[in-house]
């Protein structure tokens, strides 16, 4: 009696370490310790984290254009790259949200801005899409010399977002990156190595323009094969994968997405001259 009365005098902390009420007390008083550091230092840290991953898209749209200058920092490179806007329903561009802001990752998922895809429209397996797109234009003595489209599509565990170059004609294939997959290393990751990137270089997206037949295929593609230049390297023991860079590519490819605008572009139709930009931008966000 008397030895209680005393560690209520003392209070908590004078409690014998065995105690039960002491250990779930201590055990209680760490988990808030621990959780305001990790909140913390997660509000503190996401500006950091919002910034370095703008930077490292702006580095894979600059990869994927061809444009590169180790004397350059990134965001002095990204300037020769004109971000504009486009209406996917239409193929124009468009000035009803800024090109600055524009997130269409995010606007895919917002109700004023998101387009739903019927089950057999949706080969991406993408779900929805935003109705307008962020496209990104290299010029050459003002003339379009590279048009860089975001993609994105499921391939076996992961959604894959990347980019694809094409050239001045709407469907000559320039380059090709993927930036953020959740795929197999060695597998289905493979679509990360510059080697097989390399091989996407000069293919031909489509046989008319709208209707993409670019695809990967099992094995090597033999270049005297008929329509080689619309078949890619399969990624070995990825065929899952394979199927869904094929899907995700001729997808944003066709008239539920990029189609039209690649039409326009290809019949000259566009307006492509720089002085009619509407948008000039160093934003990279898709």
């Amino acid at each position: 009696m008397r030895k209680n009365t005393f560690y209520r005098q003392q209070g908590f902390f004078s409690l014998p370490n065995d105690n039960i009420v002491k250990t779930i007390g201590v055990a209680l008083l760490l988990c808030l310790i621990c959780s305001i550091i990790v909140s913390g230092s997660a509000t503190l840290l996401k500006p950091k984290q919002v910034a370095n991953k703008l930077l490292d898209k702006k580095s894979n749209i600059l990869t994927v254009s061809g444009l590169s200058d180790p004397s350059k920092t990134v965001d002095e490179l990204f300037k020769q790259v004109e971000t504009r806007v486009i209406d996917l329903r239409t193929g124009e561009y468009t000035d009803a949200v800024d090109a600055d802001t524009f997130d269409q990752r995010k606007a895919s998922k917002d109700a004023e801005y998101r387009i739903d895809l019927a089950k057999n429209e949706d080969i991406a397996g993408v779900g929805g899409i935003s109705k307008y797109a962020n496209v990104y234009l290299v010029r050459d003595q003002g003339e379009i010399s590279k048009i860089v489209l975001p993609i994105k599509g499921y391939g076996l565990w992961s959604t894959l977002y990347g980019f694809l170059a094409l050239e001045s004609d709407g469907n000559t294939v320039s380059s090709i990156t993927f930036y953020e997959h959740g795929e197999t290393p060695g597998l289905g990751g493979e679509i990360e190595n510059p080697k097989w990137q390399a091989s996407w270089h000069g293919k031909q997206v489509s046989e008319t323009i709208g209707n993409p037949v670019i695809r990967l295929i099992k094995g090597s593609v033999d270049p005297s094969a008929a329509d080689a230049e619309h078949k890619i390297d399969g990624l070995a023991g990825a065929t899952l994968t394979s199927n869904g860079v094929t899907n995700l590519v001729q997808f944003w490819m066709g008239d539920k997405a990029f189609g039209p605008y690649l039409k326009r572009v290809h019949e000259g139709t566009v307006d492509s001259s720089a002085a009619a930009a509407v948008t000039t931008t160093t934003n990279g966000k898709s």
